[in-house]
């Protein structure tokens, strides 16, 4: 980033931009070379005291959706100020820009909308698509976050609200990663919704039209994808809170055309695997000894338990051996072979129906959770159901009854939807627990002491990929890849250093965290023969040439033609 920005605009148009505002903190020079004295107050401010002024209205607010919308409203009048703010107060600012403040964020984003940020794509527009994308104004973007609005957290169709997760999630990778914010774009596909309540309401702001399925679709997300790749060659793009049916079908469609990934499939894998990894530390259990039990097998629990296989294998497990060590449970009870209506990746993960021969259930006609629990006793407990409360407390303490330190994640969010409160987990094991939340909870009462809940949040891994990527001009995403995110977070995890501690990194070190898992991805990528060779020195110096750090920069106004 260079330390002078040269630029033509000036006056309103310069104040206007978000990414150039720099609001009181334009220094007397500037405002008379760029006509900006009498738009702005007379005082001569600071970043810092900016921050600060920024950082007391925010808490003033009396609401989180208020401070969604507060900082959502700061964005678009100044990034840098945005990007300072958080960076600096990243463990407070991080769960109203993202999960769960995001969740009602996108419920009411039709009420907030006032600027533009990102691109609706909407179906009546399809053929409009290469036009739109083809504006000079996105010549600089390297990172799309897209998504259709069908699968929001766990709050179901949400239409063109859903536009708010590809803003927070790209307000991360800045954040988090360092991802200059210029080079970002999120976009939203609206191919209507089937949430009668949207439609229904005067204020919304999408296409007013039952969701758009089938080959309809198709052709649609095909029309999107292929003017991408036209318009920029080498982007990355991750699809985020697509529903399972279209989730998994558009990663395997899609992830051999261009650099691409699911943060909800790979993403949440990558990060539930560190935390499992970080956790067997304390356990002694080796990887290839972990019995897993799985509530919830669509496309997030499916990508955990595929990531966590192939760590197995790695271990030195057969195939056929660590799948035999995952219990997963869907709607109908334990997933057996026999089990009608799976999909692909259900299918992966059923098991025979002698492997539950003389067990004893509760309801004869299906294994439910506490059945896997009280039969194969797992060393964990994965939950990624959006339902909240499934994990009772006599499951939680069936698990306790089979091990010292039972590991235990309610994965789901927003915090509405965990599968269980970390408070009660810790209450129902005497304080044994290992726990990975997906939604960020205040501390617990464990021995006496108040202890953090290590939140399993996505932004300790997608921020370093995309870092990672963008180093080395990655040609594709790898599951690989992810696998060398996980180990390289498992790697910074507190407990290699004291029992007791948390098992991820605090996020006041995500940075560093980004860091070093875009080291690890880029190196992987390397040896895939899908990126840029480089020496050590040299892939440091890349990494740390795509950082962007929020600060003010001189500016100096561009005359010549």
């Amino acid at each position: 980033m260079p330390d002078v920005v040269r630029t033509r605009l000036s006056g309103l148009d310069l104040i206007r931009n978000p990414l150039l505002n720099k609001g009181t903190a334009f220094l007397d020079a500037e405002r008379t070379a760029f006509a900006l004295h009498g738009l702005l107050p007379p005082h001569i401010g600071t970043l810092d005291e900016q921050v600060a002024r920024r950082l007391k209205a925010l808490r003033a607010q009396p609401s989180a959706f208020q401070q969604y919308s507060f900082l959502r409203d700061l964005q678009d009048s100044n990034e840098t100020l945005f990007y300072a703010l958080i960076a600096r107060n990243i463990e407070e600012i991080m769960p109203l820009v993202y999960t769960p403040a995001v969740g009602e964020g996108c419920q009411r984003f039709s009420e907030i909308w006032r600027k533009p940020r990102g691109l609706f794509l909407s179906y009546p527009n399809r053929h409009r698509i290469r036009e739109i994308l083809a504006h000079p104004r996105y010549d600089p973007v390297r990172v799309i976050v897209v998504s259709d609005g069908e699968r929001i957290l766990g709050l179901g169709d949400q239409g063109a609200g859903g536009m708010g997760i590809p803003i927070g999630k790209l307000a991360l990778y800045t954040a988090c990663g360092g991802i200059q914010p210029e080079s970002t774009l999120p976009v939203l596909l609206d191919v209507g919704t089937d949430n009668a309540e949207r439609r229904a309401n005067p204020l919304y702001i999408g296409w007013t039209h039952e969701r758009v399925r089938g080959a309809g679709y198709d052709d649609f997300v095909e029309t999107f994808v292929e003017a991408v790749r036209e318009r920029w060659p080498f982007v990355l793009l991750q699809w985020e809170d697509f529903a399972g049916s279209n989730a998994s079908p558009l990663l395997d469609r899609y992830r051999d055309r261009l650099c691409t990934f699911n943060d909800d499939i790979q993403g949440t894998a990558a990060v539930a695997a560190g935390t499992l990894l970080a956790a067997i530390s304390v356990t002694g259990i080796p990887l290839s000894g972990q019995r897993i039990a799985l509530l919830g097998a669509g496309s997030a629990g499916g990508g955990i338990a595929s990531l966590l296989i192939a760590a197995m294998v790695e271990a030195g497990l057969s195939e056929a051996e660590a799948r035999s060590r995952f219990y997963a449970v869907g709607r109908n009870g334990l997933i057996l072979e026999d089990t009608p209506g799976l999909s692909a990746s259900q299918r992966r993960l059923a098991l025979p129906r002698s492997a539950v021969a003389g067990w004893k259930l509760h309801n004869p006609s299906a294994a439910g959770m506490l059945d896997v629990i009280e039969n194969a006793k797992p060393t964990a407990l994965i939950g990624v159901t959006g339902q909240p409360g499934v994990f009772t407390e006599e499951m939680v303490r069936a698990m306790a009854r089979g091990e010292e330190r039972p590991m235990i994640f309610p994965l789901s969010n927003p915090t509405s939807r965990s599968e269980a409160d970390p408070a009660d987990i810790m209450r129902w094991t005497d304080g044994r627990a290992l726990i990975g939340t997906g939604s960020p909870f205040p501390p617990v009462q464990r021995n006496g002491k108040q202890v953090p809940v290590d939140q399993c949040n996505n932004s300790y891994i997608f921020p370093g990929v995309g870092l990672g990527v963008l180093a080395v001009h990655a040609r594709r995403v790898t599951d690989s890849m992810f696998m060398a995110a996980a180990k390289a977070l498992a790697e910074l995890s507190p407990v290699h250093h004291d029992r007791e501690a948390r098992l991820l990194p605090p996020l006041t070190n995500i940075r560093a965290v980004s860091v070093a898992v875009a080291t690890a991805v880029a190196k992987q990528a390397c040896k895939e023969g899908l990126g840029e060779e480089c020496d050590e020195a040299t892939l440091g110096a890349r990494i740390h040439a795509n950082v962007w750090e929020p600060v003010y920069r001189a500016y100096e106004l561009v005359t010549e033609p």
